[in-house]
Parts: C-alpha cells; structure tokens; sequence
C-alpha cells in the first residue's frame, strides 16, 4: 500500500480515537451527573434550543416550576429545601451531559460525511460506521427514554434504563475502539483483526461485571453496611457477614438478581474476581505481540478493584465513584485493545 492509500484510513483511525475519548468523557460526566442526582433536572428533550442553559432568571424560574412538579423534587428535595442556586447546580450538570452528547454526535458524523464525500473510507467500513452512528443516535433515545421513567415514575430514573443507557455507550466505546484499531493496522498493509474465541469469553464477562455495575448504581446499592468515611467493614464483607442477610428471593432468582439492592452489588464485587482471572490470561497471551496493550490491560484492572473496594470503603464518596466509573471505562478500553491483539495474531496465522 502506498503512502496516498495508507493515508485514509489512518486518518480515520485517528479521528474515531478522538471520538472514543469523548465518550469516555462523557461516562464520566454521566457518572457525576448520576451521583449528583442531576439526571431528571432538566424534564424536557429540545434537541436544538436546549443548546443554550437559561440566560434570564424568568427562564431559571420556568425551569425550576418544571422540575418541581418532578417525584424527585416533590418527595426528596422540595421537603429538604432545595433552593434556586442547589438547582442551578444539578441543572448544570445534565446540560454540561447533554451539550457533550450533541458535540459527539457532531464531531462524529461531520467528518463522516466529510470522508464518505471525498470517497476515503475504505472498502468494507461503511457498515460499520454507519453502525456506530446508529448507536451513538440509540444512545440519545435511550438517555431521554431514561430521563422520563424519573420525571412521572420515581424519584430516581429506572435502573434497569440506567444500565441500558450505560451499555449502549460503552459497546459503542468498544466499537469505535475496534474499529480504530482495525483502520490502523490496515493502514500498515495488516488484515483485520479477528475476534477469537477467548476474547469474545472476555469481552463478555466484562460486559456483564459492567451490567452489574450500572445495576449497583442505579438502585443506589454500592453501600451496604452504613455511611461514615472509610467504613473497613463494608469490605469484604457485607453487613458483617460475606453474604449479606436480607436478600429477598420472594419473586424468584432472576428478580434478586437483576433488582435486590442487597444481591446484586454481592454479584458486582465477586464477579469481578473472574473477570480479574480472564484478563490476566489475555494481558499474557498478547504480552509477546502488543506488550503496550498488556500493561495496560494490568494497570487497569488493577486500579479499578482498588478504587471499587475504596469507593465502598468511603460510602460512595463522589470523587472516588467517578474515577472508579472512568477506569471501568478504561478498562474496556484495554480489554477491546487486548482482544484485538489477539485478533491480529490470529488473522497473521489464518
């Protein structure tokens, strides 16, 4: 291949690189927004005008009258005397969330156009691409389909839609990881990688310890054992004992499972040792050919189990949860990186 055609898809690889980055920040912007219960502060979706925060206090106040006919308010907030300036600052974030999903969704499909124009996306990525713009417009739904389960249902949003709208953005993180990577060894004249067996067995138990997660978040039930900074008994143990008591099994495994604020963070915390397990072997297995992925497989799972244990430890301290939620991110980064080594190797033997 020469320099001309090898130039397309690095540029391409490098764009859906920036692209992935932003995603990654914006589950961390998601994550403050969750732990700051901002997420139902704005109770409407206008794609455009919703652009701009109220620039008037007459427009401030409109928004507050919206968001106290919410069960959020109405229940927690209003009885505790939230004022004006507190609903500035939980509207802050859900807008900065917001603004952040629309500049994504530029910076992603306007050098789509851009390339697709020019006739320099190479043969066979369309699909994909058009793919992760599907999701990337999925997620949006997916967010306002969120919103609304705690603007009429609840005082907190579904935690059900909450993992929905958590797992969508990361398959479509892993994608545009994948895909990156793909458009860089093409252009070094390598084939595309192949997704093995073992990788797709790790990318999958991930994929369900992040499952696990968004549950955990999402019915609050990172902290089982009392508040206080730095409680050692919320860790190994739960409620003092390594299976905490009060798990309500009354309508059937799979409810406890997916719904019992006490089972599912039990899940999320051993679960985790398994995934521990498989990453370990794929960091080996790629060490030889992509030692930088490797490292970084390492350093993540590392970092993430003792932010999880620290973020327990501390009764869910914001600054802790959301660098624990970042380097989940993270971590599935390294792990889409080590499955795509892998991929290499196979694709050099086939």
């Amino acid at each position: 291949m020469d320099s001309a055609h090898r130039s397309a898809p690095l540029s391409l690889s490098r764009w859906l690189f920036v692209v992935a980055a932003m995603v990654v920040a914006i589950v961390v912007v998601g994550g403050i927004t969750r732990l700051t219960e901002s997420g139902v502060s704005i109770t409407e979706w206008n794609v455009v005008s919703g652009t701009l925060p109220p620039l008037t206090e007459a427009a401030w106040a409109a928004e507050f009258d919206k968001y106290r006919q919410t069960p959020q308010y109405i229940l927690v907030n209003g009885p505790a005397g939230m004022t004006l300036a507190t609903y500035k600052f939980i509207f802050f974030w859900e807008w900065v969330h917001r603004l952040l999903a629309r500049t994504i969704g530029m910076v992603f499909a306007l050098p789509l156009a851009w390339f697709w124009a020019k006739g320099r996306i190479p043969e066979g990525y369309k699909p994909r691409l058009l793919a992760l713009l599907a999701l990337g417009a999925l997620q949006g739904a997916v967010g306002w389909w969120m919103v609304k389960s705690g603007i009429v249902h609840d005082v907190k949003v579904s935690h059900f839609r909450l993992a929905t709208h958590l797992l969508v953005a990361l398959t479509t993180l892993a994608g545009l990881v994948w895909t990156a990577l793909d458009l860089r060894a093409l252009s070094r004249g390598e084939p595309r990688a192949r997704l093995t067996g073992f990788a797709a067995l790790a990318l999958a138990m991930m994929g369900l310890q992040l499952l696990w997660g968004a549950l955990t978040a999402g019915l609050r039930a990172g902290v089982t054992a009392g508040a206080g900074w730095f409680n050692w008994d919320a860790w190994p143990l739960m409620q003092g004992s390594f299976v905490p008591a009060g798990i309500d099994w009354a309508k059937g495994a799979l409810h406890a499972m997916l719904s019992d604020p006490f089972l599912v963070p039990f899940i999320h915390r051993w679960w985790a040792w398994a995934v521990v397990a498989v990453l370990v072997v794929l960091a080996r297995r790629v060490r030889k050919t992509d030692r930088a992925a490797s490292i970084a497989i390492h350093s993540t799972f590392g970092t993430q189990v003792l932010l999880g244990i620290a973020t327990v430890w501390s009764a869910v301290a914001i600054p802790l949860a959301v660098l624990h939620q970042l380097t989940g991110a993270l971590l599935l980064v390294a792990t889409t990186w080590g499955a795509h080594a892998l991929g290499r190797q196979a694709a050099r033997k086939a």
